[in-house]
């Protein structure tokens, strides 16, 4: 192998995750397996960063080339928005290389032919890139879209609902790289001790004002190389996620159901407020992502809790004190961290997600026993999924009453007059996440 080739391995990898995720929809990281840590580490930047730019940078290209994104070869179209991300977002890579290394991959993979049509595209964008052409569509949709690489039936929702400036500035952060936050495994160890490692590592942090034992850090790459995730010493969870596991409130010695449990970052967490005593049953349809809820339950020490594979609509288990429900939603409050999911969603998996979450939620319900609490949550901001679906439900069961949650959370993330938390990305700064605490009073 080249030299050349050596430094392109993470362009390479890179290049065949966008293809096959362009083919069937789906973002295999395991193409990049081979690769050092920092390299995964750049595969992940660079797909996450290409698909949250998508229309803007095929919008570019189609007017640099006389051959449409649309007609051109999965690979060959990769390839240039590879190129064209790394030219007008990545400082420090020089423009000569970037283009060198994408005709290179280019002639290596596809022909000279064609390497000498992304050596003309990639270098007449250069020469051009201090006055590069704005999108100018009549429809304004489409012009907002391409603008800010979503989808159009998602731009005509938020503007609908928030007005022009205000969905701008939700896209706007959509297409900032996220911020992420870590949570202490108490189980493992205490946060003073957690801050001391952190300081002795050099690594940067910020402890959040919002939950006891939540850091939020510039990057997750430190904590792997050291290996604090996998010694159990910290989890990646973002801040609002922490939201649903402490409105439920479990308590050492009781009996809890984490429904959609997988992977299990929110068991996790209630296993650590529960001092691991009493059970949490963790309850999952996906085998594979079971798997990885049961080695995270070994590594974090959260011996309470058990794991079931079943389908939670048709789940046989005895009354629980709390039930968390954490339902499979459209995702639109994480497009941040996962960009894939704009191209993926459509509005009819929006009709279906509120479809399946009244049916899981009705299942909840039956197992929940009297004077206990069930927590319904998404990391979605759509109201069919959240406040709209929690009143419909309330309709439906008189045996539940929605509870305040000023006592649990920052009156800055509270909605629904403090019955209900509700974060958006432009706001808050962190993924968009619902969540209502109801009680079971008979």
């Amino acid at each position: 192998m080249t030299a050349l080739e050596k430094e392109a391995t993470a362009r390479s990898a890179s290049i065949d995750i966008l293809i096959t995720f362009d083919d069937n929809g789906k973002l295999n990281y395991a193409l990049a397996d081979e690769l050092e840590p920092r390299e995964r580490a750049q595969v992940r930047e660079y797909v996450q960063n290409i698909l949250r730019r998508r229309s803007y940078l095929d919008f570019i290209i189609n007017h640099f080339s006389s051959i449409s994104v649309d007609e051109m070869k999965p690979l060959l179209k990769n390839i240039l928005r590879l190129g064209l991300y790394e030219l007008l977002f990545m400082a420090g890579t020089p423009d000569y290389a970037t283009i060198n290394e994408a005709v290179e991959i280019t002639k290596y993979k596809l022909g000279s032919k064609s390497g000498d049509l992304v050596n003309a595209i990639l270098r007449n964008i250069q020469r051009d890139i201090a006055k590069l052409p704005k999108p100018a569509f009549e429809d304004r949709t489409k012009l907002v879209a391409t603008t800010f690489s979503h989808p159009e039936w998602m731009v005509k929702r938020w503007v609908k609902r928030f007005g022009e400036r205000e969905a701008f500035q939700l896209m706007q952060a959509n297409n900032q790289r996220p911020t992420f936050y870590v949570r202490v495994n108490n189980l493992r160890t205490k946060t003073e001790n957690f801050k001391l490692r952190l300081d002795k590592l050099d690594i940067s942090y910020e402890e959040s004002d919002w939950l006891p034992g939540y850091f939020k850090i510039d990057s997750i790459g430190p904590f792997i190389e050291k290996d604090l995730l996998r010694k159990g010493i910290c989890l990646v969870q973002d801040i609002a996620a922490g939201f649903a596991p402490t409105i439920l409130e479990p308590l050492p010695g009781e009996t809890i159901y984490d429904l959609c449990a997988a992977p299990g970052t929110k068991s996790i967490v209630m296993a650590d407020m529960m001092e691991a005593q009493g059970t949490i049953i963790s309850v999952d349809i996906n085998s594979k992502r079971l798997e990885m809820l049961a080695q995270s339950a070994m590594d974090y020490s959260a011996e309470n809790i058990k794991i079931r594979q079943d389908d939670v609509r048709e789940l046989n288990l005895k009354l629980a004190d709390g039930v968390l429900l954490d339902a499979p939603c459209t995702g639109t409050g994480v497009l941040s961290k996962r960009a894939d999911l704009r191209w993926k969603r459509t509005e009819e998996d929006l009709k279906n997600a509120t479809i399946l979450q009244e049916e899981l939620l009705d299942e909840a319900a039956n197992h929940v026993t009297r004077g206990g609490r069930l927590v319904y949550s998404t990391c979605s901001i759509e109201p069919e999924e959240n406040w709209e679906q929690v009143q419909k439900f309330l309709d439906k069961y008189d045996n539940y009453e929605l509870e305040p949650l000023d006592e649990f959370l920052p009156e800055e993330v509270l909605a629904e007059n403090g019955m209900a938390y509700q974060t958006l990305p432009h706001v808050h700064h962190c993924d968009g996440h619902f969540g209502v605490r109801m009680k079971r009073v008979k």
